[in-house]
């Protein structure tokens, strides 16, 4: 199949940088129609460039996920042009630091974006969805939800609630032929990864890359790309007896670490 997605409307979080944009980019490159919600205009409004050029449709929307009535004009704005057939969760920030280390500020940080950005983002588009008679909701969670990583307390209990939310809207919505997944993937080299190499360890660049890609039993990090095509392939019609599903894209953490 060449998971084609001509004629899709999709909606995508947190599509101005990393592992959104990729996914925007693909979607774009296979037919679809993209709207790009992100808090950074200026980098989403780049992207929709670097779509249009390649000769793909694409728009933004400055848009905070965390609040719910920035999340419901979005929303509101988009259905009024037209039918959603998709959304892909994909906005969300990172925190490091233990049960100990992490405050109730940083906490409730995280869970603003990471959950209440999810749950916004998936209330805002579940009534146009179930009006058209069906939709594909794409989650973007982190193995973190499900394997027990150092210092990530606040960043893990965020995508353990993705994971929970993405089954809970998997059951209620069989029936209106709504699927919902999520991919939970391992680190991934995006912006974010050289930033915050830079910002704590600097002059030590090279060997902090060294020691996250051998963190992965494939021996590196996964690439914007690569969870790109895993969205593609769950987003479309291939996958269409796919829902209620948690796809790791790890490089064998899960399983293959000892």
């Amino acid at each position: 199949m060449d998971f084609s997605l001509s004629g899709k409307n999709v909606v995508v979080t947190g599509g101005a940088r990393g592992i959104g944009q990729a996914i925007a980019l693909l979607f774009a490159e296979r037919g679809a129609n993209i709207t790009i919600l992100d808090i950074s205009e200026p980098d989403a409004a780049a992207t929709v460039r670097q779509i249009s050029e390649a000769g793909g449709q694409a728009g933004n929307l400055a848009c905070d996920v965390s609040d719910s009535r920035a999340v419901k004009a979005a929303f509101g704005e988009i259905a009024g042009h037209g039918r959603i057939d998709m959304l892909v969760n994909s906005a969300g920030i990172a925190h490091v630091g233990n049960l100990e280390s992490t405050s109730e500020a940083d906490f409730d940080a995280v869970y603003r974006v990471n959950v209440k950005g999810v749950f916004n983002c998936m209330q805002a588009v579940i009534g146009p969805m179930k009006k058209m008679g069906g939709g594909v909701i794409l989650n973007i969670a982190s193995i973190a939800a499900s394997a027990g990583l150092s210092d990530r307390f606040a960043y893990s209990a965020s995508k353990g609630a993705v994971l929970s939310m993405t089954y809970s809207v998997a059951k209620d919505y069989l029936k209106a032929k709504i699927r919902c997944n999520c991919i939970s993937p391992a680190r991934v080299h995006t912006p974010f990864v050289d930033g915050f190499v830079r910002k704590n360890y600097p002059g030590k660049e090279e060997e902090m890359y060294e020691r996250l890609a051998q963190s992965q039993p494939v021996g590196r990090m996964a690439k914007p790309d690569e969870v790109a095509s895993l969205a593609l392939f769950l987003c479309s019609d291939a996958a269409a007896f796919v829902t209620g599903a948690d796809y790791p894209l790890d490089g064998g953490f899960f399983n293959l670490r000892g």
